[in-house]
């Protein structure tokens, strides 16, 4: 019999669950919902699975590793491509899908600009958009080098809606852009004063939409250099 006030036995305390990469990833994944990702490091981490970083290194050589294995894991909420329909159509519905996932997410958006994700879900995602590029006819050079530039323009589009969301003065930044614009003379600046309208006119997904397309067709139409 245990006297109170004893120190706790580890044999009395209930073990814990046997750690997995999937729970790891899982429970990262929820402190960056919370906090956001630069409070998800591997000592973090670890306090809160109850173990050693030790243990963590087995799965995750760094915090870089974790991040990458926590943006692999939101790809796996993005929907496949819609059966039947304009493949154009299709493929910017998936990347608009993904970069609205990043936009909730600002401070992965910016992570996703340098972490190369390499898991099943990315594997997923490229081969779903590769399918749909393929199926436009697009050769298969355009297909490879325009998959790349398609995930770069939605990736910094989030991080920097993101990051301008998150800003305290983003109202007053933009107000005063406007007037900048809005104020430019003739005289000096024709161009900027002939599109001043022009240049901060649309809403974000109506500019978002038509980034996307304008890159699809000119990947259609751009051949890879080929030396």
């Amino acid at each position: 019999m245990r006297v109170e006030g004893e120190p706790r036995s580890r044999r009395d305390r209930p073990a814990k669950p046997a750690l997995t990469r999937a729970g790891i990833v899982a429970a990262a994944v929820e402190i960056m919902r919370a906090e956001g990702l630069p409070k998800v490091t591997v000592r973090r981490l670890a306090t809160d699975l109850d173990t050693g970083p030790a243990s963590l290194y087995v799965y995750f050589r760094n915090t870089a590793e974790l991040h990458a294995a926590i943006l692999d894991e939101l790809l796996g909420t993005i929907p496949p491509p819609a059966a039947g329909g304009d493949w154009r159509d299709r493929l910017e519905r998936m990347l608009t899908d993904y970069t609205v996932m990043l936009f909730e997410h600002p401070s992965l958006a910016r992570s996703a600009l340098v972490t190369r994700p390499h898991g099943g879900h990315y594997l997923d995602l490229v081969e779903a958009m590769l399918a749909l590029l393929d199926e436009g006819g697009v050769p298969p050079g355009q297909t490879a080098w325009g998959l790349d530039l398609l995930l770069q323009f939605g990736t910094a589009t989030a991080a920097e809606q993101g990051t301008r969301q998150e800003s305290l003065d983003a109202d007053d930044q933009w107000d005063a852009l406007l007037d900048t614009v809005q104020s430019t003379s003739a005289a000096t600046h024709p161009h900027v004063a002939e599109l001043a309208g022009q240049l901060v006119a649309g809403a974000p997904e109506q500019r978002l939409s038509w980034g996307f397309r304008a890159l699809i067709n000119g990947i259609l139409a751009t051949p890879v250099p080929t030396s």
